[in-house]
């Protein structure tokens, strides 16, 4: 099953701090968006393993993109 994980904040992807084939837990940060100088973390909507970073670090994001895969 796939899940996909969106940008909860239009902003910037300030950092990536998981990597692809970590598995993470629901609740688990998987990066780090920016947006007017606050740090606003995503978040996994469920526990899975991370197949897939639609973004790099430093990409714009508006809120629903989505920005990571798990399955």
């Amino acid at each position: 099953m796939v899940i996909e994980v969106k940008a909860t904040i239009t902003g910037n992807v300030w950092k990536i701090v998981k990597e692809i084939g970590d598995t993470v837990d629901e609740y688990d940060v998987i990066m780090i968006l920016e947006s007017m100088k606050m740090e606003i973390p995503v978040e996994a909507p469920q526990g899975g393993k991370i197949t897939e970073f639609k973004v790099k670090e430093g990409a714009s994001v508006i809120e629903e993109d989505v920005v990571a895969i798990l399955e």
